[in-house]
């Protein structure tokens, strides 16, 4: 913009440079809008409780819920959070690398359980184009082994070291497979993954819990997002997780 006061004059502009112009503006708002959807948002820089790792406690459980939410924390834990996530959402990533230590923590102690609620609309942006869903269908069959600490390591390395980036190569149905084993899983868990034995389930579920998403937002969903009961939670707030279990 100029300053006050400026001579420059803009020369008049042709009505194809308009159109053209026009059309960028149309890409730019639909790229701002999908977003807007998917969740951009940063937290805080520091890395809660670094060092911790994922959950480590054997009496930590594990098991698929209603609408194939997963359920991680100690049965009798007094409070449970639900987290909205898409496998392959930059913002989940920053999510669960910030917070998810002290996550970790907070479920071992008994104090906080987790309900995981998986969506997969960024599938369109993996290379696979079915990377999300398939992801969701690996989380199901690591659950059935009902270990807290199992799933627990599975889901943090989905969601730092080995989340793909937005259209880059993203991880193979045998590489699911093999991160689960050293995540701990048995070598039972393998088959299930390679032959994407969860994959009907996992679309079930994904669509369940983006319609509770957006009947929540009033069809704006984003991800991630937090909820205590029906009250969403700021998760860029560093003091999140220790508001919700002192």
């Amino acid at each position: 913009m100029s300053s006050a006061g400026s001579q420059h004059n803009p020369r008049p502009v042709s009505s194809n440079t308009t159109y053209a112009l026009a059309a960028v503006a149309l890409v730019v708002i639909g790229l701002l809008v999908f977003a807007a959807f998917k969740g951009n948002k940063t937290a805080p820089t520091e890395v809660r409780n670094d060092g911790y790792g994922a959950v480590r406690e054997p009496a930590v459980q594990v098991a698929i819920q209603p609408a194939g939410v997963i359920r991680l924390g100690r049965p009798d834990a007094p409070k449970t959070v639900d987290i909205f996530e898409d496998p392959i959402c930059p913002a989940c990533g920053v999510l669960e690398t910030t917070f998810g230590q002290e996550l970790a923590q907070k479920i071992d102690e008994g104090k906080l359980a987790v309900n995981y609620h998986f969506v997969a609309f960024l599938d369109p942006q993996s290379k696979s184009k079915d990377y999300s869903t398939r992801a969701i269908a690996a989380n199901l069959c690591v659950v059935q082994t009902g270990s807290g600490p199992t799933y627990s390591k599975f889901h943090e390395a989905l969601f730092t070291t080995k989340q793909p980036d937005e259209g880059g190569a993203d991880l193979s149905n045998p590489a699911l497979a093999t991160l689960a084993i050293e995540s701990g899983a048995p070598e039972s868990v393998g088959p299930c993954i390679t032959n994407g034995t969860q994959l009907d389930a996992a679309r079930t579920a994904a669509k369940q819990n983006l319609d509770d998403l957006d009947a929540r937002t009033g069809n704006k969903a984003a991800t991630p997002a937090v909820y205590d009961g029906t009250t969403k939670i700021d998760w860029t707030d560093e003091n999140w997780v220790v508001n919700l279990a002192p």
